[in-house]
């Protein structure tokens, strides 16, 4: 698999080069690791895996791997827990969010049903398991942890915002449900090829503000690119009633516009005709631009916070991941 077009331009070759073999042995593990004898199984565990993705986590696993000894075979394998884990969280997301695609294919639970969908998101968070116990105490403690946040982020974006602000609140979903296992992803390829110690909590700094600027561009995606970008119908975040930055601006406008709009949102949107009219609106309003320049503030953060790391490729590197996270369409 190939990097990011914006990792690609790397200035080290080698680095470049490492990255991407090392991305092959990760996919080679991957797929050894949910393959399985029953025939069903092995089908819906397949399903997101062959349907290809950025595998922007294991990236980062690996790239830090070279703030140490990136040649510990123990680096691969934290690289596809991360992945594992993250694919298991898009079976169940997928379902909560009734969505019909995710990466330009039909999601699972659209062909298999809920419970089956589930279940095999369960079954890869149980393959992450296995794989992680062979790494030490501390990476599965962290990956606990991280889990834990996972479940939490999720959990509170299902029951919504309790009296907190509402910007607020969104923020800390999102730095639990998305920025908690880029994070992990940062810290356990150091971690694993023996890094300093120091450099643990800058990167855990680091892939938090990452996947907040993630999300957060993730919410502009889903009303401005079109499904040949994104694998997904635009909007479809917005039919699901799933809170997004834009949607919460939106909602401290008092201006007759956006309460019109605002309304329209609220209606439920169950028609494609209201769906796409909601689209058009959001697109040519002011928060979508409040929302890109959010993303972009938290990957400057996120780029800020490795201050303390050496200055060299991998220091660089790091920096232009956090660009391609808001560089992205899709």
């Amino acid at each position: 698999m190939s990097l990011p077009k914006q990792m690609r331009k790397i200035a080290d070759r080698s680095l470049v080069t490492a990255l991407e073999q090392g991305l092959e042995e990760v996919e080679k593990l991957i797929k050894e690791s949910i393959a399985n004898t029953d025939q069903l199984l092995d089908k819906t565990s397949n399903h997101l895996v062959e349907a290809g993705g950025k595998r922007m986590r294991p990236v980062l696993t690996l790239l830090t791997s070279h703030l140490g000894d990136s040649s510990n075979e123990d680096v691969i394998k934290a690289a596809t827990v991360i992945e594992l884990t993250h694919l298991g969280t898009l079976y169940h997301d997928d379902v909560m969010d009734e969505a019909d695609l995710r990466r330009g294919v039909p999601t699972a639970h659209s062909i298999w049903g809920n419970s089956v969908a589930i279940l095999t998101g369960d079954l890869l968070f149980a393959r992450a398991s296995q794989v992680v116990s062979g790494l030490g105490e501390e990476a599965l403690t962290m990956q606990a942890k991280t889990f834990e946040r996972l479940v939490l982020g999720q959990m509170h974006e299902t029951v919504g915002n309790q009296g907190q602000d509402e910007l607020e609140f969104y923020t800390q979903v999102l730095k639990d449900k998305t920025g908690s296992l880029i994070a992990l992803a940062a810290k356990l390829g150091s971690l694993l090829a023996e890094g300093e110690q120091s450099y643990l909590e800058p990167l855990g700094e680091f892939g938090e503000a990452v996947g907040v600027a993630f999300q957060l561009m993730d919410d502009v995606i889903d009303i401005q690119s079109d499904d040949d970008d994104s694998g997904k119908f635009p909007g479809t975040d917005l039919r699901a009633g799933v809170p997004t930055l834009p949607v919460i601006l939106l909602r401290k406008k008092n201006d007759a516009d956006s309460i019109e709009l605002l309304g329209l949102i609220d209606s439920g949107l169950e028609s494609d005709e209201d769906l796409h009219k909601a689209v058009a609106a959001l697109r040519d309003h002011q928060v979508m631009e409040e929302s890109i320049s959010a993303a972009v503030s938290w990957a400057e953060k996120a780029k800020l916070s490795l201050a303390p790391l050496p200055d060299g490729s991998v220091k660089k590197a790091l920096e232009a991941f956090a660009d391609a996270v808001v560089e992205r369409k899709g």
